[in-house]
Parts: structure tokens; C-alpha cells; sequence
């Protein structure tokens, strides 16, 4: 309507529509590959081979032996809601496919330069459609395979304000990594590759079991501290994989959820696999998970989000009941702990064993000539858990040894002198304290002439560790009697990558060995001795869930925080009073005693006239 006769409402036109429609699925390129491999898994393709250069902004090519197009549905596919998924809106109601609402390639093309090239099986020769910026330029026949390919070229090339908030190039390609990972997963009966620049950072098998798929992805080591699920109720039916209480990570990063063989994300469903291990595994760790939950289609409404990230679920309280009932079942299994038997029977462990040898063995050389399979290690019977009701009370604080905090304590102790570097700060009144105790094995109790201060343990000595760690010239680096072995997913790899020099400078060293591996030969001499993998594995969880760092300064800050947080103390650890007089005396040295590297306080005081006012102490 013309803005003279006082009207503000106008209808837009159709290319900013279909670029605020491709805001909504196009968030990066990650998102892209996610859309494409989902119309080639409704293609029915077989294998889909995903190469991309420039971390997905330079170029996205999507290759599928699916079923193809004809040269009309070819160039309708671009037309905004249009699909051959769904009829009329009752077929809202049970969707089979990953995609039906038809927007895709419409809301790709409205931001990136769009080659489709495609022929169906019977036909003679293919379509070649050319759309830039959301209008068909050309429609070619051109010779083609069957299948179809569909190259994605300068994403947000006409957005260039979208382009500018993508994250580090490593980042991007760490969402495209997972994206093809969790499609693997979901899908163990399809052949997936993803290739980056020339180089093959996933390759999954075509066995249509979904171990087979944990065992490429994950590797052999972890594939081998996996126990599996199957369970059923009324309404649904659950199967895939758990890790045993031993193998745990410091995030959800490396949980797959699938309803009906849609990849999901759920932090419902997450909760409750967490909720199933109850205290077999300490508080801040969550468990690897693949699982796969079957339930009515009509239970189900997938329409719910964009990007189709999320569903929800008629009976989710139900459903959410019966995982945690699973991994509690699975848990339970007596054949997970390592018997000596002379019966023929083999315990499920075993079994799981002699699979992954036999992959390994059928697998091509130069992916598994690295491989050894050791035997599985003894952990705590799980048959003595107590199995408690789906609804539990707050879980128990996890303790630490008086050892462990000792040998941390001792990692962070240095000459008790202060630096000239910088202009003295005011003094803390640490110094003239009196330590009355520890409550909870959290806080630490000081008395003052006129009051109280309450110190955080964790966060005081999480201070402390992190302004030594950032003294890289004071703190060394030590080598280890037996390297660390790493076995990282590909999208751990990819990450680690560009973190390596960094790690290097801090005193890690780090090199490949295999396909998916990292050895540890060296680590910073203020971790002290490193007797398991799961400090580097964190480290580089958290920096994946930090995102985009903006230079070299703050990623190096980023690696200070990470390793300082992982080194200190921890709450729930009990402190002797020459233990806690000694993190005092090192947290009164620190440059900025008052708050940890994350902006929390160390520790709070009360004046004896406040404690007074607290209690309506008058006169």
C-alpha cells in the first residue's frame, strides 16, 4: 500500500521474505549440511558423501545415490513449500520423513549461490539448476550419476551482517563434524564421508549396526566401555548404548538422541540417563549416550521447531520415567563386571570385546592398523547398587581424598614473596585471620578482630592456580613416564587443531597418532602427576562450548581458566587446618585475591556490626 495514504502496514515482498524464512533454518553452515543430508535420507541414498571448503562458507557439496529428480520437480523443489513428503495437513499428524515443511532449498537459495544437479534412476540424462540469491538463472540437461548433488556456494554472501557472527572457522566446521556424526548414528544403514578441504574427517560403515558406527566414530577404547539398552514399555521402545560409570564427560556433548530416527536435542532425556546412574557417577559428570526411542507417530509433533531440533512428546514424563528406568536395568547387569567362569557362556563385556576385534579386523588397514584392544578393566559391581524409585531425592556431594587435595595445594605453593611488577593492592586481612573450620567441605570459616570473612575454596584456589598458569615462565612443564592416549570423535578433532599450538606453549605436548587419536606426552608441571585422560578430554569439551574467540589473547585466557578450574581444589574436599592455612596464605599472595577467574567471589566478610545487626543486637 502506498505510504501517502497513512497506511505503516505493508505486505513484503517475496525475496526479503524468504530471506527472514531462511534466518529461521539457515543459521549456519552447519544447519545447511543438516537440511541437505535430510532430503538425501529421504532420497533413501545409500551413501552421501559431504565435502566442504572454508569451514562451509566457501563451498557445502552434498552428494547422494538417492533417488533423483525429474527436470519439474527439480526446479518446484525451490519454490517456497513445496515438498513430496506430505499431502495435506492430516499428514502432519504421522511424519515418516526428516523433512516435510518443504522450506530447505528455498531458504538456501534466498542467501547462497545453489548448483543442483540430479537424475532419476530410469531416466536418460539429468537437471543441472542454477539459482542465485533465491531466482532460477539457468535449467541445464546435462549427463549426471543417479542421485543427486547439490553444491552450496558464498553462504550469506547477499547477508553479509549473518556471515560476520559465525564463529572461528574450527568451530563452524567442529557443528558440521557433529551434524554428520549424529547423522551416522541415527542412520548405521547409510555410508556418510565428510571431507574438509581435501581431508577425511568422518567415514562410517554401511553394516546397519549401530556398534559397528560407535566403533568408527567414537574408536574402540571408548566403544568398548559401552554397555547396551534395550527396553520396552506401553509407549515406547528404547535401544542403543550407555557408557559404564567409568567413562564420563564434563558436558552433554557426546549424547545422541533419536525419536522415531530423528536426531533430537532433549535436555529432558538427558536428565534422565543422567538420573539413572544416580551416585555411580560424580556430580558436574554426564555419561556418553546413544539411544534411539520409538514411539506412535501420533505421540509425537516434530513441527514444533525451524530447524526441527525439537519435538514434543504427548507423554514426555512417561517417557522420560522409562530411560531412566533403562539405564537403570542396563546398570544393573551383573555380566558387566569381569568374572572368571569355566562355563562356555560369555559375559556381555566379552562379547562386546570380540566385536570390536572383528570390525577391526574386517575394516580397511590404514583406518584401524592402530587399534589394540585390551582387556576390560574391573570396576565396582554394579549389582551392589541400590536401584532407587524413578523419583529421587538430591544427589549425595561427591568427596575427594585429603590426598587429592593435598597434592593439588602443593602444585600451586610458590616463595611467599610478592612481585613488584604491579603497585601494592590493599591489604586482605587474611594475613591476621584466625581459621575456625570448614563447612561442608565447601567454605572455610575465618575469624577477624571485628568480624568474619567465609572463603570459597574452590573459587580461591581455582585464583591462585589460574594467575600461575598465565605465569608461563614459572611454571614448566614435566614429561610423562607413560603418554596419554586420547581418542577424540571427529569433532573433537577438528577442535583440537586449532587449540595445539596454544597447549604446546603452555607445556602440553600433543601429536596424532591414528585416524582419531592424540598422544600426551607432556603436561604443564603445575597439574602434577596426570593419571587419567579426562583433564584434556574437559579442556577441550569446555573450549568447544566457549565459542568464537576473537584472538589469540583470549583464547589463551580461555585455556588459563579451563586448566585453573580443573587443577584447584574442589568443593566437597576435605581440607586439613595446615591444608587450609596454606591456601589462605597463597590466596593473600594472589594479584586480585578477591574474585575467581570467572568473576565470583573468593570469600565474603562480615563486620561484627553487621553479624550484630543480623541478630538485632542493639546498643
Amino acid at each position: 500500500m502506498a505510504e501517502g495514504n497513512g497506511n505503516r502496514i505493508r505486505v513484503l515482498d517475496e525475496a526479503t521474505i524468504n530471506k527472514i524464512a531462511a534466518g529461521e533454518v539457515v543459521e549456519r553452515p552447519a544447519s545447511v549440511v543438516k537440511e541437505l543430508l535430510d532430503n538425501s535420507i529421504d532420497a533413501l541414498a545409500t551413501e552421501i558423501r559431504v565435502e566442504v571448503k572454508g569451514a562451509g562458507t566457501e563451498l557445502i557439496t552434498v552428494t547422494d545415490n538417492g533417488k533423483g529428480m525429474s527436470r519439474e520437480d527439480s526446479t518446484l523443489a525451490f519454490t517456497k513449500h513445496a515438498t513430496s513428503k506430505i499431502e495435506d495437513i492430516s499428514d502432519l499428524e504421522r511424519i515418516l520423513t526428516l523433512g516435510f515443511r518443504g522450506e530447505a532449498l528455498s531458504s538456501i537459495a534466498a542467501v547462497a549461490k545453489v548448483y543442483l544437479t540430479t537424475r532419476e534412476k530410469d531416466s536418460i540424462s539429468g537437471t543441472k539448476v542454477v539459482v542465485s540469491g533465491g531466482a532460477i538463472e539457468n535449467v541445464l540437461e546435462v549427463g549426471a550419476a543417479p542421485g543427486t548433488t547439490i553444491a552450496v556456494e558464498s553462504l550469506f554472501y547477499n547477508t553479509p551482517a549473518r556471515k560476520k557472527y559465525l564463529k572461528s572457522m574450527r568451530t563452524e566446521l567442529a557443528h558440521i563434524t557433529d551434524v554428520v556424526t549424529r547423522h551416522a548414528f541415527g542412520h548405521p544403514e547409510i555410508s556418510f564421508t565428510l571431507i574438509s578441504d581435501g581431508k577425511v574427517l568422518v567415514r562410517s560403515p554401511t553394516s546397519g549396526e549401530i556398534f559397528d558406527s560407535i566403533v568408527y566414530l567414537f574408536g574402540s577404547e571408548s566403544a568398548k566401555k559401552l554397555i547396551p539398552v534395550e527396553f520396552e514399555s506401553d509407549i515406547v521402545k528404547i535401544s542403543g548404548y550407555i557408557s559404564k560409570p567409568e567413562l564420563s564427560r564434563s558436558g552433554t556433548d557426546q549424547q545422541y538422541f533419536f525419536i522415531n530416527g530423528r536426531g533430537i536435542s532433549s535436555k529432558s532425556i538427558s536428565n534422565a540417563v543422567r538420573l539413572g546412574y544416580y551416585n555411580l557417577m560424580p556430580k558436574g559428570r554426564f555419561p556418553v549416550a546413544v539411544l534411539d526411542l520409538e514411539l506412535d507417530l501420533t505421540d509425537v509433533d516434530v513441527n514444533v521447531h525451524p530447524a526441527k531440533r525439537y519435538v514434543r512428546m504427548s507423554h514426555e514424563r512417561e517417557v522420560c520415567d522409562s530411560v531412566t528406568l533403562a539405564v537403570e536395568n542396563a546398570l544393573r547387569v551383573e555380566q558387566l563386571v569381569p568374572e572368571v567362569s569355566l562355563s562356555e557362556k560369555k559375559p556381555v563385556q566379552t562379547v562386546f570385546v570380540e566385536k570390536t576385534e572383528e570390525i577391526a579386523k574386517e575394516a580397511p588397514k590404514e583406518v584401524y592398523e592402530d587399534i589394540t584392544v585390551e582387556p576390560p578393566q574391573v570396576v565396582v559391581p554394579v549389582s551392589q547398587k541400590k536401584i532407587s524409585p524413578l523419583v529421587k531425592e538430591e544427589e549425595e556431594t561427591y568427596h575427594f581424598t585429603a590426598r587429592d587435595t593435598e597434592k593439588r595445594l602443593k602444585h600451586s605453593e610458590r616463595k611467599l614473596t610478592k612481585t613488584p611488577k604491579k603497585p601494592e593492592r590493599a591489604p586482605t586481612g587474611l594475613d591476621r585471620a584466625r581459621i575456625v573450620g570448614q563447612v561442608n567441605e565447601v567454605y572455610i570459616i575465618v575469624e577477624l578482630d571485628d568480624g568474619l570473612i567465609i572463603v570459597d575454596q574452590h573459587a580461591a584456589h581455582e585464583r591462585v592456580m589460574y594467575e600461575q598458569i598465565c605465569d608461563i615462565s614459572s611454571s614448566g612443564w614435566q614429561e610423562l613416564i607413560t603418554p596419554v592416549t586420547l581418542d577424540l570423535t571427529s569433532k573433537e578433532k577438528v577442535l583440537v587443531e586449532e587449540y595445539i599450538p596454544y597447549l604446546e606453549e603452555m607445556g602440553f605436548a600433543i601429536s596424532e597418532f591414528g585416524p582419531n587419536s592424540y598422544v600426551v606426552t607432556t603436561v604443564p608441571a603445575l597439574l602434577g602427576k596426570m593419571e587419567s585422560t579426562e583433564l584434556v578430554h574437559d579442556i577441550i569439551l569446555e573450549l568447544l562450548s566457549t565459542g568464537r574467540v576473537k584472538n589469540d589473547t583470549g583464547m589463551f585466557d580461555n585455556l588459563c581458566k579451563t586448566m585453573a578450574c580443573r587443577a584447584a581444589i574442589k568443593a566437597g574436599a576435605g581440607c586439613s587446618m595446615q591444608q587450609m592455612e596454606s591456601l589462605l596464605k597463597q590466596l593473600d599472595m594472589a594479584e586480585n585475591p578477591y574474585t575467581c577467574p570467572h568473576g565470583r567471589p573468593t570469600m565474603i566478610s562480615f563486620t561484627r556490626a553487621e553479624l550484630d545487626k543480623l541478630f538485632k543486637r542493639t546498643g
